[in-house]
């Protein structure tokens, strides 16, 4: 499954876990999807993944 966009292509990004101490380990960051249901232009619905700054941005924009 993968953690990406359909419109915009976010993916997940690579930083650290930075404790008290200053000590570093790898984590990363994943963008927040969520599934839409989108109906095409044939009628036929289908569901996508969308970041959820897009989601705020189409329905901003629809």
């Amino acid at each position: 499954m993968s953690r990406r966009c359909a419109i915009s292509g976010k993916g997940p990004m690579a930083g650290n876990n930075v404790s008290h101490a200053k000590n570093r380990t790898k984590r990363r960051f994943l963008p927040n999807l969520r599934t839409l249901r989108v109906t095409l232009e044939d009628g036929t619905s289908r569901k996508i993944k969308i970041s959820a700054k897009e989601l705020r941005t189409l329905k901003k924009n629809s």
